[in-house]
């Protein structure tokens, strides 16, 4: 794809936010290649998503950055610039199952997530070789019971070693503490193995079988401080039924996460989710 600048704004909706940006972009010679707009009514709160042919304007993305930035301004709200051409780095934390990992390494090397796997970090060793072998370092903290800070401090000057774009949790059996969710805010992404908000914290599946449930589901989500509750980026469901076991229900819903997990990723890699409170838009 032609390099590209990703542009998204949210701010108190009102009049002549579009023609504002339009605007600005039709001045400086812009072209608009896709556009999504959305407002919320209970909040108030517009958005917009814009992706402009970086070859379609006579500066780059840092001069694009500071005219955008004077030019809203005035609307308040908040916003971004991605610049295409910049690779996009992701860090992934891991334990035993290796189900989601598998699928993310599987697409990186079939060039259908063209990112930069950077490391992958674990707290069991269960899913060094397969790192290894696509080529990507793995690093294992040991996370003893008595001394998880400990454990944390590295992970954390690993992640921070490679300043990527994306933290994912790909099973990470681990609870971030607070200042690591405090200062990953928007990047560190979950795949949580239930239907959210049903069914949180350990087990799931077992709650999920307990409760009779007819639909199973995995739920892609930002991490917060509060366990399993942070902004939903994305859900899928796979129906259950009576005779399924426990284990029935594990191994239907291992798809499911790999699948709602690849796709808030790449989103989130393309910046098609602008966050407000506790809610997601994607565009």
């Amino acid at each position: 794809m032609a390099r590209r600048y990703v542009i998204t704004f949210g701010c108190p909706d009102q009049i002549g936010i579009v023609a504002t940006i339009a605007s600005f972009l039709a001045d400086a010679g812009g072209t608009i290649v896709e556009a999504s707009y959305h407002t919320d009514p209970d909040t108030g709160w517009f958005f917009t998503r814009q992706e402009v042919a970086a070859d379609s304007l006579s500066f780059h993305a840092d001069e694009l950055r500071a005219r955008f930035g004077e030019t809203v301004a005035s609307l308040g709200g908040e916003w971004q610039i991605l610049d295409t051409g910049e690779r996009r780095r992701v860090v992934i934390l891991v334990s035993k199952e290796g189900h989601c990992l598998y699928d993310i390494l599987g697409r990186v090397a079939a060039g259908e997530l063209d990112v930069d796997v950077s490391a992958v970090i674990g707290n069991h060793t269960d899913l060094a070789t397969i790192t290894e072998a696509h080529g990507i370092p793995f690093h294992h903290v040991v996370f003893p019971r008595d001394d998880k800070e400990t454990a944390f401090a590295k992970v954390s000057e690993l992640v921070d070693a490679a300043d990527p774009h994306a933290i994912v949790l790909a099973r990470f059996m681990q609870i971030l503490p607070a200042d690591l969710c405090a200062r990953w805010t928007g990047r560190a992404l979950n795949i949580h193995h239930s239907f959210l908000p049903s069914f949180v914290g350990a087990k799931p599946y077992h709650q999920a079988h307990r409760r009779g449930v007819k639909l199973i589901g995995a739920t892609c989500h930002y991490v917060t401080a509060e366990l399993d509750a942070g902004p939903i980026v994305e859900q899928d469901v796979i129906r259950v039924d009576h005779g399924d076991s426990v284990p029935d229900m594990v191994r239907k819903g291992r798809d499911i996460e790999k699948v709602v997990l690849s796709r808030g990723l790449r989103w989130h890699l393309e910046n098609r989710i602008l966050v407000h409170g506790n809610k997601t838009v994607v565009l």
